[in-house]
């Protein structure tokens, strides 16, 4: 079983930063790959951004540029830089982590509001 945790969301407006964190716990490593997805009401969760164990990321096309993912493996935490923030990046933020086998885990999301 692994355990996520987010923290870092909030309020902001347009053209403003926000930095999610995610701290996973129980038989976490390495070999996770792990990322950020968001959704909003009505709407299917799509994937942000994701990055594996030896770092190789991959972005929706709509934040690229804008927004940066990171792990520290040694914590076992992952980050996800938001920067140049638009209304429509509003939505609850989930973070994910798989294993190569397919099991998934999910946090319990954090709110990311950015006003106009």
């Amino acid at each position: 079983q692994v355990q996520l945790v987010e923290s870092g969301g909030g309020l902001v407006q347009a053209g403003g930063s926000l930095r999610l964190s995610c701290a996973a716990s129980g038989s976490m490593s390495s070999m996770y790959g792990m990322g950020w997805y968001r959704q909003v009401p009505g709407k299917q969760r799509e994937l942000v951004a994701n990055i594996n164990g030896g770092g190789r990321t991959n972005y929706a096309d709509s934040v690229k540029g804008r927004f940066i993912i990171s792990r520290d493996n040694a914590k076992n935490t992952v980050d996800l830089q938001m920067n140049n923030l638009k209304p429509e990046d509003t939505a609850v933020y989930f973070c994910s982590a798989k294993h190569p086998w397919g099991r998934e885990y999910w946090g319990q999301g954090t709110q990311v509001t950015v006003s106009s």
